[in-house]
């Protein structure tokens, strides 16, 4: 069986709901305190043993690629000041190895993943949605995923049990239980039900172990909700002739790609910073009495 060695980012939408911070910025570059989201989200798939890393790119999303690359006058800049710290720092994020296409047309994450066809040659892989930002200080959502792939050798969604009220804003899965609790074998897949449709309140939450047989699942999907090609879609098709399982993955998630998901995720990891938490925690307090 062929270790999960590459993982593809989708990061190729408007980002309409932070209009109009994302008029001329990508979403994905919105900051979490001090560094990117989808920073976040590459750094999770290096420390799950992930080698190779694509971004799905799309219109007015330059800034992520130059936050990857090099920047040699601000290195030696940083060098002029002795500033090591940021110097190493900033080099450490260039020396990732990424790579990047775009999706030219704004047709749903079914046909984002289609566009890493050839990059992924004949692989299983990885995808991790910008949007969704998952902490857990032990191990990361994805290696938790690649673990249950080793043992399944099958698609993988990654899921967690959603509000009621929130289950038209997901792909929502229904499965049968397995010999593990954390684990259940997709029967059915609906993407944004609305309350009355929905079969669970098991959600797919931006974390994905895909097999290669995808990609011609996907060129026979018709468009669904909103004239986009949906992963959901594909998965439900795959899940009527292999194996698909749901794992319920351990972790706090962040929806960033809403704000109040977002102000919860910046007001988090900055009470989590040794450099911050102290101050902020009292400041937070302090705002509360008053």
């Amino acid at each position: 069986m062929k270790k999960i060695r590459k993982a593809v980012i989708p990061a190729a939408g408007f980002g309409t709901r932070f209009l109009p911070a994302t008029k001329a910025t990508p979403k994905e570059m919105m900051p979490i305190v001090d560094k990117p989201a989808i920073q976040y989200i590459v750094e999770e798939a290096l420390q799950s043993g992930i080698e190779e890393i694509l971004i799905i790119s799309g219109h007015a999303k330059r800034a992520i690629e130059d936050h990857f690359d090099t920047n040699t006058d601000l290195e030696l800049q940083l060098q002029r000041q002795g500033k090591t710290d940021l110097l190493n720092m900033v080099r450490s994020i260039s020396e990732i190895n990424i790579h990047y296409i775009r999706q030219k047309h704004m047709r749903g994450l079914g046909d984002a993943v289609l566009c890493a066809r050839s990059f992924i040659d004949d692989e299983p892989f990885a995808v991790l949605l910008g949007d969704d930002i998952v902490y857990n200080e032990t191990e990361p959502a994805l290696k938790q995923m690649i673990h249950v792939y080793d043992k399944v050798g099958a698609t993988v969604l990654g899921c967690q049990e959603v509000p009621k009220e929130k289950v038209s804003a997901y792909g929502i899965v229904k499965g049968q239980l397995t010999d593990d609790p954390d684990l259940l074998r997709v029967v059915d897949m609906i993407e944004k039900p609305s309350i009355e449709e929905a079969p669970s309140r098991f959600a797919a939450l931006g974390r994905y172990i895909l097999t290669p047989d995808v990609f011609e699942v996907l060129e026979r999907v018709q468009p669904g909700k909103g004239n986009e090609i949906q992963l959901t879609d594909a998965l439900k098709l795959m899940a009527d002739r292999e194996a698909v399982y749901a794992y319920n993955f351990k972790g706090r998630r962040y929806d960033t790609g809403n704000k109040l998901g977002y102000l919860k995720a910046v007001v988090e990891y900055a009470l989590r910073r040794p450099d911050l938490g102290e101050d902020f925690r009292a400041y937070l307090q302090d705002l509360l009495k008053k």
